[in-house]
C-alpha cells in the first residue's frame, strides 16, 4: 500500500507547476552533421584561447545548442558555438560559450579529470561504432579532463593522452582552443571517413547541460546518440610510441623494535622503471611496465568484516586502471568479475611457520616483474584485450634462535594471463565476446594449499532493438582449477565453497580430488530508454565449484537468484523538482539444493529539487533470510525478518560550502540484530584554488547471535554465538590546492576505529526456528566462569569445564594519510613529492572510544614514508 500511494503521488508530479516550465522545442533528435576540412598550407594555429588566427575562417561555426539536463529540449541558457579544423598531424577544436555578464563565469581549479566550474566537451567517435570515443573536456579555468568511453555510456578517466588547451574570458563570455595529435586517437585508413561527435557544455550558474546534437531525457547510451563530423579525408593513421621511464626514492621511519635488526626504525630504497606505449597497429596499443612503482597510490580505507568472508578494494594502480573496461567481465553481482587485477602483486600466501624462528621480516607485496598489455578496436568492430604478467618469488627472511639468517619462500613464480574479446554486428546494435584467464604457479613444497594452474572461461553477449529501447543480454562463466590434494579440500572447506556444510546433501568434502570445474552466469531483458518507464528482468546462478579468486573476484558460490526491477521516470521540471524517479526491486534466492534462502522488497526514490538540492528514500522489507555461510560449516541459520529505511539529503554542491547527510536504519524482529548509520559530508570552497571536504561516519551494529567460534560436546558441534556491541567512527578528510592546472596539492587522511564488545554467550539450538529463543540458548550464571581472558564454560553442570572460549572482544584502530604533490613540469612528464603516514594499533573492544583513540592511535609512532617520484614522457 505504502509504495502504491508513493508511486501516485509521483504520478501527480508532472503536471505540477508546468507554468515555470520553458516551451519545448520540436521534438526532433535527428541526427546532426558537421562538415570541416584541412587547413594543411593554410597557417599555423597558435593555441592561446583568442581564436583570432586566419586557419579558423577555413570553416563556419555550428552552433543551436539545445538543453539535455534538466529541461530536456528546449532553448539553453546561454548558446555556444563550435569550430573544427585538422591537419596531417592534429585536430584543432575552437569554442564560443557566451555568457554576458564575464563575472559569472565559474573558474574554479582542480586536478586533471575533476571537471570544475564551467566547462565544455568533445566525444569523438571515430570509429563511428556507437559504442566507444575519446571524451576531452576543457574547464574555463583550463583545467583537463580526458575520458575513454565503452560500451556505449561506460566512461574511464584513467585514461590519460597528450593534447593541448588554453581558454580565454572576454567581454562575449569565454573561449577555448584545443589541439589534439591524431596519433592519441584511434581511426581507420578509409580516404574519406566520418566520426561520430557530441559536444556537451556545463552552464555551472544554472547547474545546465546543453549539447550540440539533442539527446533524449533517457537514452538508451551516450555515444549511440552522437551526430556526424564530415569532411575528413586522407587522413592518416599514426602508430604511438610513448617511453617513460621512471626513478623513485623512498625514505621510511618507524618506531624501533629492541633488538630486532629487521625493524631498526628507518628504510631507505632508490628503484627504478620503465612504462612504455607502442602503436602495433592504428587500433591496437601494447602497453608494457617493468617494475611499475605505485607509491603514490592512495591507500585503501579502513574496513572490519566479521563475516568472515574478503573485502573487496577497487584497483588504484595507473597500469591496471587504464582501459580496464576491456577486460571487465562482471557476470553475476557487480563485484564477482573473472579478472580482479589486485591478485597481481597481492600480499603473499605463505607465511613463516617454525618453532625457532626470532625475527621475520615478510614483504607486504609481491613484486610484479612485468606486465604487457595488447588492447584496441579495430575498424571491423573487434575489440581486443591480452594482458600478461609475471610476479616473481618472495622470500622472507629471518633469523633464528640460534641467531643464523635463511630465506623462507612465501610466493611463488606465477604467471597471469587474461585475453578479452567482443564482436559487433547487426548495424552495431549487437555484440558476442568472450574472455579466457589462466593462472600458472611454479609450487614447491611450501605451498600445498594453492593451486598450481586455474583457468576460467566465459561467452557474453547483447542484443539492442526498437532504437535501442529494449535490450536482451546474458552472460555464462566456467572455471577450472587444479592442485594437490590439499589444495583442492582447502578450497572446498573454504567459506566462498563450504562443501563441508554439515546439513548439505548436494556438496560434500572429498579429499581425494584434484580438480574442481564450475559454471555460472546471468540472463537478463529490460527496457532501457525511451518513454517514463524503465525495467528489467533476469536470473543468476553460480554453481558449488566455481572457483575464480585466483585472478578474479568470487564472494560466495552455490547460489540462484531472481531479480525485477521497475523505474518511473520523472524527467520534466516542474516548479518544486528538476528531476526526479521512483522505482521497485525485487530478488529471491535459492542454493543449488534447492533450498529457499531469502526473498526482498525494496523501494526508492530520489528528487533533485528546483534549488539543486537533492534527497534519497528507500525502504525494504526483507521477510525470509537464511544464511548459509554464517556457522562456517555449520547448518543454514535464520535471521529474524528484517526492515531497514535510509533517507539521504544534501545542499547544491555548486555553493562555496555544500553538505550531505543521512541516516540508515535496519532492525530485525525480536531484536535479533539492528543497524544503525548516521554520515555527514561537509564540503568547502573559499576559493577557486583550494577545495576541503571532511566526510564522518558513525555506525553501531548490535547483533544478539554474531558467530564466535565452534567447540566439541558430548562428540557433537557446538556452535558458539554472542551478543555483539559493535561500532565503527570513520572521519575522511581532504584537501585539493591547484596552483594552476599542472601543479597540485592533495591531502587526504582518515582515522578509522572498529570496537567489538561481546557478552551474553549463547549456543545454536534449532539454526532454523523462527523464534529466536528456540534457535538458540543463552548460557547462564551457573555455566559460565569468566577470568578476563577466557570464558570457561560447564554447560552440563558437573562441575568440569567442558571447553574453553578467548575472549573474542577487540578493536581496530587504522590511520591513513598521504600528502602529494604533483607537477606536470610538460604534457604527460611528473614529478610527485609523497608524504604517507600510517598506523595500526589493536585493543580492548571494551574499552571506549577515548580510551581507544589515546592508547591505540595518538600514543602509537606512526610510519611515515617518504617519496619522490620523477617520469619523462617521450613521443617518438
Amino acid at each position: 500500500l505504502f509504495t502504491l500511494v508513493c508511486f501516485c503521488l509521483f504520478i501527480n508530479m508532472q503536471g505540477f507547476a508546468q507554468a515555470n516550465s520553458k516551451p519545448d522545442l520540436d521534438l526532433n533528435f535527428a541526427r546532426r552533421t558537421y562538415t570541416t576540412t584541412s587547413i594543411e598550407g593554410k597557417g599555423a594555429i597558435k593555441i592561446d584561447g583568442l581564436i583570432n588566427d586566419e586557419a579558423w575562417n577555413a570553416v563556419e561555426w555550428t552552433s543551436d545548442y539545445t538543453e539535455f539536463q534538466p529541461d530536456n529540449n528546449t532553448p539553453p541558457s546561454q548558446q555556444t558555438k563550435m569550430k573544427i579544423v585538422y591537419d596531417d598531424s592534429n585536430l584543432y577544436v575552437a569554442f564560443r560559450c557566451y555568457e554576458p555578464d564575464p563575472q559569472n563565469i565559474v573558474q574554479r581549479m582542480g586536478r586533471r579529470d575533476d571537471f570544475p566550474g564551467d566547462w565544455v566537451e568533445l566525444n569523438i567517435d571515430s570509429y563511428n561504432d556507437d559504442r566507444t570515443a575519446f571524451s576531452f573536456t576543457i574547464s574555463a579555468s583550463g583545467v583537463k579532463g580526458d575520458e575513454f568511453v565503452s560500451n556505449n555510456s561506460n566512461f574511464d578517466s584513467s585514461w590519460n593522452p597528450i593534447w593541448f588547451l588554453k581558454t580565454n574570458i572576454d567581454e562575449e563570455g569565454w573561449t577555448a582552443e584545443v589541439k589534439i595529435p591524431l596519433s592519441q586517437l584511434r581511426f581507420s585508413n578509409k580516404k574519406e571517413q566520418i566520426w561520430g561527435i557530441q559536444s556537451t557544455r556545463r552552464y555551472f550558474n544554472n547547474e545546465e547541460r546543453s549539447t550540440w546534437q539533442p539527446v533524449p531525457p533517457n537514452p538508451a547510451g551516450w555515444v549511440s546518440e552522437f551526430g556526424e563530423l564530415h569532411g575528413l579525408k586522407d587522413l592518416k593513421p599514426q602508430k604511438q610510441l610513448e617511453i617513460q621511464p621512471y626513478t623513485v626514492g623512498k625514505y621510511s621511519s618507524y618506531e624501533r623494535q629492541a633488538g630486532n635488526p629487521f625493524k631498526d626504525g628507518r628504510d631507505g630504497d632508490l628503484t627504478a622503471g620503465l612504462d612504455a606505449k607502442i602503436g602495433v597497429t592504428n587500433d591496437l596499443t601494447l602497453d608494457l611496465t617493468f617494475n611499475p612503482d605505485f607509491g603514490q597510490v592512495d591507500a585503501d580505507p579502513g574496513a572490519v568484516a566479521l563475516d568472515g568472508f574478503e573485502i573487496f578494494f577497487e584497483e588504484r594502480r595507473p597500469f591496471f586502471v587504464e582501459n580496464k573496461s576491456v577486460f571487465d567481465y562482471r557476470f553475476a553481482d557487480s563485484q564477482d568479475n573473472l579478472f580482479f587485477s589486485r591478485r597481481i602483486g597481492r600480499s603473499p600466501q605463505g607465511s613463516v611457520n617454525r618453532d625457532n624462528i626470532a625475527y621475520v621480516d615478510q614483504p607486504q607485496n609481491t613484486t610484479i616483474l612485468g606486465a604487457a598489455k595488447f588492447s584496441g578496436k579495430t575498424k571491423n568492430g573487434w575489440t581486443l584485450g591480452i594482458l600478461e604478467s609475471v610476479t616473481g618469488k618472495e622470500y622472507a627472511n629471518v633469523i633464528l634462535n640460534n641467531d643464523e639468517t635463511d630465506e623462507v619462500l612465501v610466493e611463488p613464480l606465477t604467471n597471469y594471463f587474461v585475453g578479452r574479446v567482443q564482436k559487433d554486428f547487426n548495424d552495431r546494435n549487437s555484440y558476442i565476446g568472450g574472455i579466457f584467464t589462466g593462472v600458472h604457479r611454479n609450487l614447491e613444497n611450501s605451498f600445498s594449499n594453492l593451486h598450481t594452474q586455474a583457468y576460467s572461461g566465459g561467452l557474453d553477449f547483447k542484443h539492442n532493438w526498437k532504437d535501442r529501447k529494449y535490450y536482451l543480454e546474458g552472460n555464462t562463466v566456467l572455471s577450472h582449477v587444479k592442485g594437490s590434494r590439499e589444495a583442492i579440500t582447502s578450497t572446498q572447506n573454504s567459506i566462498v565453497h563450504l562443501f563441508n556444510r554439515v546439513d548439505a546433501d548436494h556438496v560434500e568434502v572429498d579429499t581425494e580430488r584434484t580438480s574442481l570445474t564450475g559454471t555460472g552466469g546471468k540472463l537478463e531483458i529490460g527496457k532501457s530508454s525511451g518513454g517514463n518507464y524503465l525495467y528489467n528482468f533476469g536470473a543468476k546462478w553460480i554453481s558449488p565449484e566455481l572457483e575464480l579468486n585466483d585472478i578474479g573476484f568470487l564472494r560466495q558460490a552455490d547460489e540462484i537468484r531472481q531479480y525485477a526491477e521497475v523505474r518511473r521516470l520523472f524527467n520534466k521540471p516542474t516548479g518544486w523538482y528538476r528531476r526526479a524517479f521512483l522505482g521497485v526491486e525485487q530478488f529471491s534466492t535459492y542454493d543449488f539444493e534447492g533450498n529457499y534462502n531469502r526473498i526482498q522488497y525494496e523501494l526508492k526514490a530520489f528528487a533533485n529539487y528546483k534549488n539543486n538540492w537533492w534527497s534519497e528514500f528507500g525502504a525494504a522489507h526483507k521477510p525470509r533470510i537464511f544464511i548459509n555461510s554464517f556457522l562456517r560449516g555449520g547448518p543454514r541459520w535464520r535471521f529474524n525478518e528484517e526492515n531497514y529505511v535510509y533517507l539521504f539529503s544534501g545542499t547544491d554542491s555548486r555553493k562555496a560550502f555544500s553538505f550531505k547527510a543521512g541516516h540508515v536504519n535496519s532492525v530485525a524482529k525480536q531484536d535479533n540484530f539492528e543497524y544503525r548509520l548516521f554520515r555527514t559530508t561537509f564540503t568547502y570552497q573559499p576559493f577557486n584554488s583550494l577545495n576541503m571536504s571532511l566526510d564522518v561516519q558513525y555506525s553501531e551494529n548490535p547483533n544478539k547471535t554474531q558467530y564466535v567460534t565452534q567447540k566439541s560436546f558430548n562428540d557433537q558441534n557446538r556452535y558458539i554465538l554472542g551478543d555483539i556491541d559493535q561500532k565503527m567512527l570513520s572521519t575522511t578528510f581532504r584537501l585539493n590546492y591547484s596552483i594552476n592546472p599542472n601543479l597540485t596539492i592533495q591531502y587526504y587522511g582518515q582515522p578509522f576505529i572498529f570496537k567489538a564488545d561481546y557478552s551474553s554467550l549463547n549456543y545454536v539450538n534449532d539454526p532454523v526456528a523462527k523464534d529466536l529463543d528456540k534457535r538458540v540458548t543463552w548460557y547462564n550464571d551457573d555455566q559460565i566462569n569468566f577470568d578476563g581472558n577466557t570464558f570457561q564454560i560447564d554447560e552440563d553442570l558437573n562441575g568440569t569445564v567442558d571447553y574453553t572460549i578467548s575472549n573474542p572482544d577487540f578493536s581496530v584502530v587504522q590511520f591513513r594519510s598521504n600528502l602529494v604533490a604533483r607537477w606536470e613540469y610538460i604534457p604527460g612528464s611528473e614529478i610527485f613529492l609523497v608524504w604517507s603516514q600510517g598506523i595500526n594499533g589493536y585493543g580492548n573492544g571494551a574499552d571506549d572510544f577515548n580510551t581507544i583513540i589515546d592508547h591505540q592511535l595518538l600514543k602509537q609512532k606512526p610510519q611515515n614514508t617518504f617519496l619522490i617520484k620523477a617520469t619523462y614522457r617521450f613521443m617518438l
